[in-house]
Formats: structure tokens, sequence, C-alpha cells
């Protein structure tokens, strides 16, 4: 990866309320989707890191600004950056733009947490890819 990672939205029907504005808790999906293909992107698939090393990531706490609306049939761009990586946790901030614009804006703490719900140590080849992750993004200005 070379900088942050974009992620390509179009909104559907299924994202919106009966005005045709994006409904709030679609912005939620498109950022899980945007993380996803991250990991994706940096050679992790979460099945696979789950049933290899028993871990996963849940989302500990999510601070999210809305600033504008997305509608219907609106083609979105999801930038997600590592920000700061705990033993077991992870940092991420991610912008939800149109046409350049930031939309809507999260801050995210993820958690690394076992089967069972309990917080894991991160492996430390993810370790080192999150952290390669992050150095790219820092070098890129939002």
């Amino acid at each position: 990866m070379s900088g942050p990672h974009l992620f390509p939205v179009r909104v559907y029907w299924e994202d919106t309320d009966a005005s045709g504005i994006v409904y709030h808790a679609s912005y939620l999906r498109f950022a899980e989707r945007a993380r996803t293909e991250l990991l994706r992107a940096a050679g992790f698939e979460q099945w696979n890191l789950l049933a290899e090393t028993g871990i996963a990531f849940a989302v500990r706490r999510c601070e999210i600004d809305f600033r504008r609306s997305a509608r219907l049939d609106d083609q979105l761009e999801i930038d997600t950056r590592v920000t700061a990586i705990g033993g077991a946790s992870l940092d991420m901030s991610q912008a939800i733009r149109r046409n350049g614009d930031d939309i809507v804006t999260l801050l995210l703490k993820l958690a690394c947490i076992t089967r069972d719900g309990r917080a894991a140590r991160m492996p430390s080849d993810l370790r080192e890819v999150f952290n390669a992750i992050k150095a790219e993004t820092a070098s890129h200005a939002a």
C-alpha cells in the first residue's frame, strides 16, 4: 500500500431513508467495509485471521461527526488511516467523502479480542503491517 487506503462506495436505495438521504447507520456499514478491505489489502482476511490466530477486531469506541448528508446514487470514498497502535488495540480515523469534501468523519478504537471476547495482544506480523500502514498514511496529509 502507498498512502491512505481509499475505498469507493455507491449509495443505493437500501442505504437511504424515505427521502433518499443516507440513513445514519449506513455510514457505519460503509466504514466497516472500508476497514475490512484495508485488512484484505494488507494480506489479512478477517475469517482467516480468526481461524489461524483466534483473534478478531471489535469496535471499542467510535466518535462520528455528521457534517453533510449523502444522497441516493452519490459516489463516496472512504479514506482509512491507522493513527495509533497499542498492545491490544488500534486507533483509526476514517473520512467519508463526496467529490473530495468530508461529509462524515469517524475516530475509532478497535480492540483485538479472542473468540470469547477477551482482550488479546495483537500478533507481531499484524502489528508490523499496521506500523507500515501507519507510517505510509502519516506521510500523506489528509
